[in-house]
């Protein structure tokens, strides 16, 4: 019999292929936003502004191939590397597997939906603002991406059910 779960229920993170690895990314944009660490505290603390290479409505990296040469403090994540940083949000599939927890029902390996992420409004899509326009970071402190999403209610279709004549 043929184990017919997900390959993220049944590969470990270090011995996933490449595909599988970079397919885990839900596309929310959450972990290409400036973090600000307090020197005394080492507390973290969250902004709006993106990397400039974020599309902030796709919420994709305009140059993932070369965005260690434009960038060369981005981040490649990798499985040694979830052990020494802190700062990915909570809903990162990276970090919910790592600490053994499934993904979201939003997540577009689980929903089949690359869109499913803006519609839960998981992603930055549109709420953030790129570091080429934002001026000083420290004057777009938020709270929101190191949170787990607060999903959006969905509205459910109502059933109306014909009963009959109502009586006054």
């Amino acid at each position: 019999m043929t184990d017919e779960r997900p390959f993220w229920k049944t590969t470990a993170l270090a011995d996933m292929s490449r595909a599988e690895w970079e397919s885990l990314c839900d596309g929310c944009g959450r972990c290409c936003l400036h973090k600000l660490r307090d020197d005394e505290t080492d507390e973290l603390a969250w902004t709006d502004v993106s990397c400039r290479l974020l599309d902030t409505h796709s919420c994709q990296c305009s140059d993932y191939a070369g965005r260690f040469r434009k960038v060369p403090d981005c981040v490649a994540l990798t499985p040694d590397l979830l052990d020494e940083i802190d700062w990915l949000p909570p809903s990162c599939a990276y970090r919910l597997l790592k600490e053994g927890h499934d993904l979201p029902d939003w997540h577009p390996l689980v929903s089949g939906d690359p869109r499913s992420v803006h519609d839960a409004d998981a992603s930055v899509r549109d709420r953030v603002i790129s570091e080429r326009r934002a001026g000083p970071l420290e004057d777009h402190v938020v709270g929101w991406p190191g949170a787990w999403p607060a999903a959006r209610p969905h509205a459910q279709p109502t059933v109306r059910r014909h009963r009959g004549p109502r009586r006054a």
